[in-house]
Protein backbone atom coordinates (compact mmCIF):
# COMPACT_ATOMS: atom_id res chain seq x y z
CA UNK A 1 0.00 0.00 0.00
CA UNK A 2 1.44 3.34 -0.81
CA UNK A 3 0.63 7.02 0.62
CA UNK A 4 -2.70 8.43 1.16
CA UNK A 5 -2.88 12.52 0.82
CA UNK A 6 -6.17 13.84 3.07
CA UNK A 7 -7.01 17.02 4.66
CA UNK A 8 -5.99 16.44 8.40
CA UNK A 9 -8.01 15.74 10.96
CA UNK A 10 -8.16 15.83 14.49
CA UNK A 11 -7.08 12.42 15.11
CA UNK A 12 -3.96 13.55 13.63
CA UNK A 13 -3.34 16.51 16.30
CA UNK A 14 -0.34 14.70 17.86
CA UNK A 15 1.52 12.87 15.08
CA UNK A 16 1.17 16.33 13.40
CA UNK A 17 2.83 18.20 16.37
CA UNK A 18 5.62 16.11 15.97
CA UNK A 19 5.82 15.95 12.26
CA UNK A 20 5.96 19.88 12.29
CA UNK A 21 8.20 20.00 14.97
CA UNK A 22 10.65 18.49 12.42
CA UNK A 23 10.37 21.03 10.20
CA UNK A 24 10.47 23.86 12.29
CA UNK A 25 13.18 23.07 14.58
CA UNK A 26 14.89 19.85 12.84
CA UNK A 27 14.95 21.49 9.52
CA UNK A 28 14.23 25.18 9.73
CA UNK A 29 16.70 25.41 13.38
CA UNK A 30 13.89 27.44 14.93
CA UNK A 31 13.12 27.59 18.40
CA UNK A 32 10.24 24.83 19.36
CA UNK A 33 7.25 26.62 19.74
CA UNK A 34 4.91 25.46 23.04
CA UNK A 35 3.12 22.32 22.01
CA UNK A 36 -0.17 24.77 22.96
CA UNK A 37 0.54 27.02 20.06
CA UNK A 38 1.37 24.20 17.96
CA UNK A 39 -2.20 22.64 18.83
CA UNK A 40 -4.04 25.74 18.53
CA UNK A 41 -2.42 26.30 15.01
CA UNK A 42 -3.97 22.96 14.10
CA UNK A 43 -7.26 23.15 15.56
CA UNK A 44 -7.82 26.91 13.85
CA UNK A 45 -6.83 25.21 10.32
CA UNK A 46 -9.71 22.32 11.40
CA UNK A 47 -12.14 24.96 11.13
CA UNK A 48 -11.04 25.52 7.27
CA UNK A 49 -11.45 29.62 7.88
CA UNK A 50 -8.47 31.10 7.25
CA UNK A 51 -6.69 28.29 6.04
CA UNK A 52 -6.38 24.26 5.48
CA UNK A 53 -3.62 21.54 5.99
CA UNK A 54 -2.86 17.78 4.21
CA UNK A 55 -0.85 15.48 5.07
CA UNK A 56 0.81 12.55 3.38
CA UNK A 57 0.05 8.92 5.16
CA UNK A 58 1.92 6.25 4.62
CA UNK A 59 0.10 3.22 5.96
CA UNK A 60 -0.92 4.80 9.10
CA UNK A 61 1.70 6.90 9.30
CA UNK A 62 2.71 11.40 9.19
CA UNK A 63 5.49 11.68 6.87
CA UNK A 64 4.78 15.21 5.12
CA UNK A 65 2.21 18.15 5.50
CA UNK A 66 1.34 21.36 3.30
CA UNK A 67 -0.71 24.12 4.95
CA UNK A 68 -2.56 26.88 2.84
CA UNK A 69 -3.45 30.05 4.22
CA UNK A 70 -6.38 31.76 2.80
CA UNK A 71 -5.54 36.01 2.00
CA UNK A 72 -6.58 37.99 -1.15
CA UNK A 73 -5.27 39.71 -3.69
CA UNK A 74 -5.51 43.36 -4.34
CA UNK A 75 -4.72 43.22 -8.45
CA UNK A 76 -6.42 40.42 -8.94
CA UNK A 77 -9.74 41.56 -6.62
CA UNK A 78 -10.29 37.41 -5.62
CA UNK A 79 -9.08 35.02 -2.91
CA UNK A 80 -5.46 33.72 -3.51
CA UNK A 81 -3.94 30.33 -1.37
CA UNK A 82 -0.85 30.82 0.46
CA UNK A 83 1.14 27.74 1.04
CA UNK A 84 2.75 28.59 3.62
CA UNK A 85 4.38 24.87 4.05
CA UNK A 86 5.49 21.95 2.73
CA UNK A 87 7.54 19.63 4.04
CA UNK A 88 8.20 15.76 4.40
CA UNK A 89 10.26 13.77 6.06
CA UNK A 90 14.23 13.52 4.17
CA UNK A 91 13.07 10.32 2.67
CA UNK A 92 9.85 10.93 0.91
CA UNK A 93 11.29 14.48 -0.34
CA UNK A 94 11.83 13.27 -4.06
CA UNK A 95 9.44 10.97 -4.14
CA UNK A 96 5.69 10.69 -6.08
CA UNK A 97 4.07 12.00 -2.14
CA UNK A 98 6.29 15.30 -2.75
CA UNK A 99 4.31 15.65 -5.95
CA UNK A 100 1.10 14.50 -5.20
CA UNK A 101 1.05 16.83 -1.87
CA UNK A 102 2.07 20.05 -4.36
CA UNK A 103 -0.66 19.01 -6.25
CA UNK A 104 -2.99 18.45 -3.76
CA UNK A 105 -2.78 21.85 -2.74
CA UNK A 106 -2.91 22.99 -6.56
CA UNK A 107 -5.79 21.08 -7.42
CA UNK A 108 -7.50 22.48 -4.00
CA UNK A 109 -7.19 25.95 -4.97
CA UNK A 110 -8.37 25.75 -8.34
CA UNK A 111 -11.27 23.84 -7.25
CA UNK A 112 -12.22 25.99 -4.79
CA UNK A 113 -12.20 29.33 -6.98
CA UNK A 114 -8.99 30.60 -5.42
CA UNK A 115 -7.56 33.13 -8.27
CA UNK A 116 -3.26 31.14 -8.07
CA UNK A 117 -1.70 29.93 -5.41
CA UNK A 118 1.41 31.28 -3.81
CA UNK A 119 4.45 30.41 -2.09
CA UNK A 120 8.37 31.46 -1.11
CA UNK A 121 11.54 29.42 -0.02
CA UNK A 122 14.46 30.28 1.59
CA UNK A 123 17.22 31.86 -0.63
CA UNK A 124 19.40 28.27 0.00
CA UNK A 125 16.83 25.84 -0.17
CA UNK A 126 17.93 25.03 -4.11
CA UNK A 127 16.52 21.55 -3.89
CA UNK A 128 12.97 22.76 -3.08
CA UNK A 129 13.64 25.69 -5.79
CA UNK A 130 14.54 22.48 -8.10
CA UNK A 131 11.22 20.98 -7.34
CA UNK A 132 8.88 24.11 -7.49
CA UNK A 133 10.42 25.06 -10.81
CA UNK A 134 10.14 21.13 -12.19
CA UNK A 135 6.27 21.93 -10.66
CA UNK A 136 5.29 24.36 -13.18
CA UNK A 137 6.36 27.67 -10.44
CA UNK A 138 7.32 30.64 -12.02
CA UNK A 139 9.45 32.70 -9.85
CA UNK A 140 8.41 36.21 -9.43
CA UNK A 141 10.24 39.50 -9.10
CA UNK A 142 8.86 40.47 -5.58
CA UNK A 143 11.23 41.02 -2.80
CA UNK A 144 9.98 39.69 0.44
CA UNK A 145 10.22 41.91 3.91
CA UNK A 146 9.28 41.20 7.41
CA UNK A 147 8.88 42.76 10.71
CA UNK A 148 8.27 41.95 14.53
Amino acid sequence: MGHVIRKVGIEDLEALTELMYAYIVGFYKKPQPLRTDIHRLIRNLLQEQGGIQFVVDQEGELVGFATLYFSWSTMKANPITIMNDLFLLESYRGTAAEEDLFQKCQIYSKENGYAYMSWITAPDNHRAQQFFDKMGGTRVDWVNYTII
